[in-house]
């Protein structure tokens, strides 16, 4: 959510805003927030004005009855019987205004930063550098899903049985190697400085929505019927709710976090979920990095942690590239996003397996997380995040990448004590 100042007083720069988001739609919602936001402030200053009078009627009754004027006194106490019949009636309409007035801000994009490249989806992203060589080996690589049958560990027609499409089993070394990697992901990050937290997995609706759009949260999230309580679609959304209606000290930041959870997501509108692999899917786990900082940080930060997703995947001997998230693509809270992809050897191309993103103070305005600076005054904070590790999509790179020709797949050293030593996994069935 952004500052309603930038409406008020920079009207201009949020309707360019809009245009280079391709959400000229919501033009007229600015001018339904200037309406709104024109009342709320007229009722709040009559509500002031209203208590003022209160107290000060109040003040000349208790000196009407001690100089005994009960005539006098009792009139006053009528007149203050209406001031509070009208104070119920203004704090009512500016509560029930004040609650849409936030609902039409929440619509509202956050600023996206200047050199965002303008596009409208995901087509028209930019590639700003790689990261390894992206090698096609001269024989050939099977699809994902018969790599991990290989080795008999996955199973997909059991898990349609019991759960439906976009469910799985993993097994076996393909289990062993998906739990590897998240350990693996956990302490690479423990050694950059982050603090390892496990957090809940279900959370209420006013901290999902400080943390998402609206529209995202349509299309990702599970609802516990009966309950004010969803599943998260990754632990970003319960760690930096975490949060929620915080005043914290300068030296408290940053607070940097790893964070591991299992996800789930709807995937409304998602291609591709009832294909035979894992790559689109409704539950996963994964490896998160979250980044809690003053507002002069956070682009340092940013650079930082989309380096640190370089720099695990090329330790797993995968080739990535970094991707820059045009205008279009990116959601609505995000000042700036990258996607970091992993080589597919199999498919010649790259495939998302992480996404870092700035939003500034975005998601700190819906929850209300502040920090109270060493001079006394108090600021938003700013909010990042990025995947660490997230299998079993992730699994698919590293299975193409360490894909040897009598279907065997290496283990790069980094990982190999987190699977007992072993150097190579060697099929069960061919």
């Amino acid at each position: 959510m952004i500052d309603i100042n930038l409406i008020r007083n920079n009207r201009s720069l949020v309707e360019e805003n809009l245009k280079k988001k391709y959400q000229e739609s919501k033009l007229p919602i600015l001018d339904e927030i200037i309406e709104l936001d024109k009342k709320v402030r007229e009722l709040k200053l009559e509500g002031d004005n209203l208590r003022q009078q209160r107290n000060a009627t109040s003040d000349e009754i208790g000196t009407l009855f001690k100089e005994k004027k009960i005539k006098e006194a009792n009139t006053k106490k009528e007149e203050v019987k209406k001031i509070n019949d009208r104070l119920v009636d203004v704090e009512k309409e500016e509560n029930e205004l004040s609650v849409s007035l936030k609902e039409k801000m929440m619509t509202i994009p956050n600023i996206i930063a200047d050199d965002v490249p303008i596009g409208k989806d995901d087509s028209e992203n930019v590639e700003e550098a790689r990261f390894g060589d992206p090698v096609v080996p001269d024989y050939e690589i099977p699809y994902h899903s018969d790599i991990m049958a290989s080795f008999n560990g996955l199973d997909k027609d059991a898990a349609g049985r019991v759960s439906g499409n976009g469910f799985y089993y993993l097994m076996g070394d393909i289990a062993r190697l998906h739990s590897a990697v998240l350990a693996y992901a956990r302490d690479f990050m423990i050694d950059k400085g982050f603090t390892y937290c496990i957090p809940p997995y279900m959370i209420h609706s006013d901290a999902v929505d400080g943390v998402m759009s609206f529209q995202e949260k349509e299309n990702m999230m599970y609802k516990i019927e009966g309950e004010d309580l969803y599943l998260i679609g990754t632990s970003e959304h319960s760690m930096i709710a975490k949060f929620k209606d915080q005043i914290l000290n300068e030296s408290d930041l940053p607070i940097t976090m790893t964070s591991y959870s299992p996800c789930f997501r709807k995937e409304v509108g998602a291609h591709g979920i009832e294909e035979r692999g894992v790559y689109r899917i409704h539950q996963f786990e994964k490896q998160e990095m979250v980044v809690l900082c003053k507002k002069e940080d956070s682009e340092t930060w940013y650079d930082k942690m989309w380096n640190y997703s370089v720099e695990l995947f090329r330790s797993l001997d995968i080739p990535v590239r970094k991707l820059v998230c045009c205008s279009g693509d990116l959601a609505d809270l995000k000042y700036r996003s990258c996607d970091i992809e992993a080589w597919s050897p199999r498919q010649k191309k790259y495939f998302e397996v992480c996404s870092c993103s700035n939003l500034t103070d975005a998601q700190a305005r819906r929850l209300a997380i502040r920090v109270k600076l060493d001079n006394g005054d108090k600021e938003f904070v700013h909010t990042l995040n990025n995947t660490v590790i997230a299998p079993p999509r992730m699994l698919i790179a590293f299975l193409e990448n360490n894909y040897n020709k009598d279907g065997s797949v290496n283990i790069p050293e980094v990982l190999r004590p987190y699977m007992g030593g072993k150097e190579v996994l060697v099929p069960t069935k061919r």
